[in-house]
């Protein structure tokens, strides 16, 4: 049988995700719904396109949330021994 190498993040990866876990998931929730908030009113003042443009933030927002989540929860480190 082969044994599996433990996967490692990079120093990259752990210093991005100790400063995104910082952040509220409802920044992101809040981002969302404003994106969404701004669309429908620039839809309603005719800037179509804008109204288009600002409307599909909304779903990058909530992904960036689910990430932000993901990262709080299950975390970077959870299967790394910490270094002495």
């Amino acid at each position: 049988m082969e044994q599996q190498k433990a996967y490692t993040e990079g120093s990259a990866t752990k210093m991005i995700e100790r400063q995104t876990s910082k952040i509220p998931s409802t920044v992101f929730l809040a981002a969302a719904v404003a994106a969404m908030g701004v669309s429908a009113v620039l839809k309603a003042c005719r800037h179509n396109h804008t109204a288009l443009f600002v409307g599909q933030w909304a779903a990058p927002f909530l992904l960036l949330g689910i990430y932000n989540k993901i990262v709080k929860t299950e975390g970077h480190s959870m299967n790394e021994k910490p270094k002495s």
